[in-house]
């Protein structure tokens, strides 16, 4: 996955936030889809958790529930943030909004396959208030 290069936006933008940041930001949500099917295979008792979302369970208490529990509540607590933002950003366009920042969708591919209900510049700016309250909630 090669990361693309955009212009910077000015500081002078309400939702500015430094380059590096948001390619964090970018980043953690790219794992959202990571997270969400980790969440899901907690909940199948039938699956050992060595072989959920590859995280290490050796230093969580030994109870196998407790454990399912605290992963259940790793995995809904970042789940919830990324929704939560994206609500906040947009609560028409949310939906739009997930999926292009967990997918790594542009608004071309989200207005011709998605039929996505706003122009361009409206979108952007949704994205970008998005990324703000992301890196607001994350602080």
């Amino acid at each position: 996955m090669a990361t693309v290069l955009r212009a910077e936006l000015s500081t002078k933008n309400k939702y500015w936030i430094d380059k590096h940041r948001y390619y964090e930001l970018k980043h953690f949500c790219l794992q959202y889809p990571l997270w969400k099917k980790s969440y899901e295979e907690i909940s199948d008792s039938t699956i050992p958790l060595s072989m959920v979302g590859g995280m290490t369970t050796s230093n969580l208490p030994g109870d196998p529930t407790g454990k399912r529990a605290m992963l259940k509540t790793f995995y809904s607590e970042k789940i919830r943030i990324i929704e939560d933002c994206a609500k906040e950003a947009d609560p028409y366009l949310y939906e739009y909004i997930i999926k292009a920042v967990t997918e790594e969708l542009s608004y071309t591919y989200l207005k011709t396959k998605l039929d996505i209900p706003c122009g361009k510049d409206m979108y952007y700016d949704r994205y970008r208030r998005f990324f703000w309250l992301l890196s607001e909630s994350r602080n």
